[in-house]
Formats: structure tokens, C-alpha cells, sequence
């Protein structure tokens, strides 16, 4: 070694003294040598280094926590005039106003705050249908409360006031807003006569109503879930198959799971058979177990002030389980056949730690005379419903 580097260094070095001897000099040296194996590894950890950085995994916007917002809530009933009577909770006196200060907070990622500009930004020149029950209605009326700040739309529906479909249109933006009554997505009509509340569905009939509408969408929003609950007869092919709460001259072993799981499966079949370009997102269900104390009908009510903690959220069991696994196998099945572009909102897990969102009594007047259940089924108004557009806004996002 010592001979190697007199030849390297030394003055008396000749110029002439060729590369074989540098490198006999080194490969003496045991810890310097390389073997196969160690070039291969070192190769492969240079291409590492030369390779773009691997994507940060994707954020999971469904799954998380609420947390304190000071900052909360974006609008109040005095500054939207879109809130329906029974959602405007703080018109009709409630006391606590704490249930306003949450915002949603996705583990391990952040779930920006609604921005009307953004959102405007994203659908100008587009169609967004909302199709479904009373909640389909409340999640759109959310939309134009958050939207109030910086726009409000021109009502240019073509029936009279009464009516529960309407058509809305941002004139600045050219952005229209379509709500559908539709809370089976599928035709149906009331038995009607001494039988009110009772209903036939033809399961794999869409409603040609939202339906023949289609075309003009850019983005649809499908949604449904407690109207199923209802005394109903199911039909399939024009014949009668089974039935809800009803009296059949036949055995029968379709539930009411079947017939939400079917209404799903026609709807979103349809918009494939029509070959619907636009977006579908497909909202899972709003959670129906929020009543303590009784059922809906015996006294039970939803009084409290506060989020649940994931930890404090009983799971999901009955109907709503079932109801909630119907739409995800549904969507799978949708988006596998790639007939659609479909994606799922799937709000369930956030809306179960919410039962301090909803009206109670505060949707009407205490001493109004007459029979009025405590809702614990809609959202008040600003409240946790909010949240369902800032997921909307980051679904519709380019970047998403």
C-alpha cells in the first residue's frame, strides 16, 4: 500500500504510470471491493434516487373525526333565505349553539372548508341534479346557503311553487342546479284512496322523470334510503313479487333491503343503458338510529349538543346496515362494469357521530296544534350537513 501511493504521489511518479496500476493498488484493499451483487444493488438504489418520488397515498376524506371550529358556521339563517321551516333551527329557538362549531377532519389529511369561488369555478357551464328523498332537498338547500355568500340562483322551474322538483340557475356562472322528488329512484305511484302511505314500486322501471332529464347533466347525485321503510307492494316485469307491511296472498321473502337494494341497481343500470356521460355520485345513507328514549313514533327524541367520538359511535345494525351495504355493493358493482362514471360519498361513518345535528322539536313552533314527531332524521340548517359539500366540492375538484 504503501509502495502504491509513493507511485501515486511521490515526486519521482512517472506520467506515464498507467490506470492498472492505480487500480491494482486498489482492489488490494479488501473493503473496497465491489462484488456483482453490490453493483446490482448499488444501480438499483441510484435509479431510486434518479425516479420521481412516489404519490403520497391517497386521503381517505370519509373517514375521521369532527373537530373544534371556532371559525363555524359559514352562513345563519338570517343571511340564507334557502332554509326550509322545519331545518331552520335557530328560528324556532334553539338554545344550544355549540353543534355549530364542528368541521370534518379526515385521519391523516385535511378536508378543506367549502369556498363558493372554487365550487362556482368548478361547475360553471354545468348541470347538477340532485335526485332522491327530503335529504336530497336538504343537502341541495345546504349547497345554496354556502353558495348565498357570493350568488343566488334565479328559479326558473316550469311548474308552479308547489312543486317539489325545481330548476336553478346562476346566471354569472351559467351553472344550473336540478332537484327531482324521486325517494324511490324508481316509478312509483301511491295505492292511494283509504289507504294513504302506501305505495307500489316497480322495481326495474326507473323514474322517467329524472331519467329523460338526464342528458343535461354534467353531474347527477343519487340518494335514498328511508322511504323504503314504508308499507309498499314490489313489482318486477309488470307482476307482483312481494311486499312491506303488507298483506299478500303469497309467501314472500323480499324485505325491504331487497327492494332498496333493487331501486339502486335499476337507477344506476339505467344511466348506463342511456350512455350517461356525466359524473354519478351515489350519497350512502344518512343514518336513521338517531332516536333515543323510544322509537320516532313513542316519544323518541335527539337532544344532544355535541359530536360522538369514533370511539363512542355504536356500530350500525338493523335496516341501516343493511340499507348501507345494499348502496356500497351496488356502487361496485356500477363501477366495475365501467358503464358510468361513478364515485360514492360515503357520508355514513361521519353523519353517525352527529346526533346533535338534527332539528328535535326546533323545526316548528312547541304549541303549534298538531302532531308533529321530533325530527331526528333531517339536519338542521347551517349544521353537520355542511360537510357533505365540502366532500362534494373536493370530488368535483380536477385534481381529484
Amino acid at each position: 500500500m504503501v509502495l502504491c501511493l509513493k507511485l501515486l504521489f511521490g515526486p519521482t511518479a512517472a506520467i506515464f504510470l498507467s490506470a492498472v496500476v492505480i487500480l491494482s493498488c486498489f482492489t488490494n484493499v479488501p473493503y473496497l471491493q465491489l462484488s456483482y451483487t453490490d453493483v446490482d444493488d448499488l444501480a438499483g438504489r441510484r435509479s431510486s434516487y434518479l425516479a420521481a418520488p412516489a404519490p403520497p397515498p391517497k386521503c381517505d376524506i370519509f373517514r375521521g373525526e369532527w373537530v373544534p371550529d371556532p371559525d363555524a358556521p359559514q352562513y345563519t339563517n338570517e343571511t340564507c333565505a334557502f332554509i326550509q321551516e322545519h331545518q331552520n333551527c335557530m328560528f324556532y329557538g334553539r338554545p344550544d349553539l355549540d353543534f355549530l362549531k364542528w368541521r370534518w377532519k379526515p385521519h391523516g389529511c385535511d378536508l378543506p372548508r367549502f369556498d363558493p369561488y372554487r365550487f362556482l369555478a368548478a361547475v360553471g357551464n354545468k348541470t347538477v341534479a340532485f335526485v332522491g328523498d327530503s335529504l336530497a332537498r336538504n343537502h341541495m338547500q345546504s349547497l345554496l346557503c354556502l353558495l348565498s355568500k357570493v350568488a343566488s340562483p334565479k328559479d326558473v322551474s316550469v311548474t308552479d311553487k308547489a312543486d317539489p322538483n325545481k330548476i336553478l340557475h346562476y346566471e354569472g356562472y351559467n351553472f344550473t342546479i336540478y332537484l327531482f322528488w324521486s325517494p324511490f329512484l324508481v316509478r312509483s305511484e301511491e295505492v292511494g284512496g283509504d289507504r294513504p302511505g302506501v305505495f307500489r314500486l316497480f322495481l326495474d322501471e326507473p323514474d322517467e322523470r329524472w331519467l329523460s332529464a338526464s342528458p343535461l347533466f354534467d353531474v347527477v347525485l343519487l340518494s335514498g334510503a328511508n322511504w323504503f321503510t314504508r308499507e309498499s307492494y314490489f313489482y318486477e316485469r309488470g307482476e307482483l313479487v312481494g311486499g312491506m307491511y303488507v298483506a299478500l296472498n303469497f309467501t314472500s321473502t323480499l324485505t325491504n333491503q331487497y327492494s332498496h337494494r333493487m331501486a339502486f341497481r335499476t337507477a344506476l343500470r339505467a344511466l348506463a343503458a342511456s350512455r350517461f356521460r356525466g359524473k354519478v355520485i351515489l350519497r350512502t345513507l344518512s343514518p336513521m338510529s338517531h332516536f333515543e328514549g323510544g322509537a320516532y313514533d313513542a316519544g323518541g327524541d335527539c337532544r344532544r349538543t355535541r359530536p360522538l367520538g369514533a370511539n363512542e359511535t355504536a356500530p350500525m345494525g338493523g335496516v341501516e346496515l343493511e340499507f348501507y351495504t345494499s348502496q356500497l355493493e351496488e356502487f361496485r358493482e356500477a363501477a366495475e362494469a365501467r358503464g358510468i362514471d361513478v364515485a360514492l360519498m360515503d357520508a355514513t361513518a361521519a353523519m353517525l357521530m352527529r346526533p346533535d345535528g338534527h332539528p328535535s322539536r326546533y323545526g316548528h313552533w312547541p304549541d303549534e296544534k298538531r302532531t308533529l314527531y321530533n325530527d331526528c332524521i333531517h339536519w338542521c340548517l347551517p349544521g353537520p350537513i355542511d360537510a357533505w359539500n365540502d366532500m362534494l366540492l373536493h370530488m368535483l375538484s380536477d385534481s381529484n
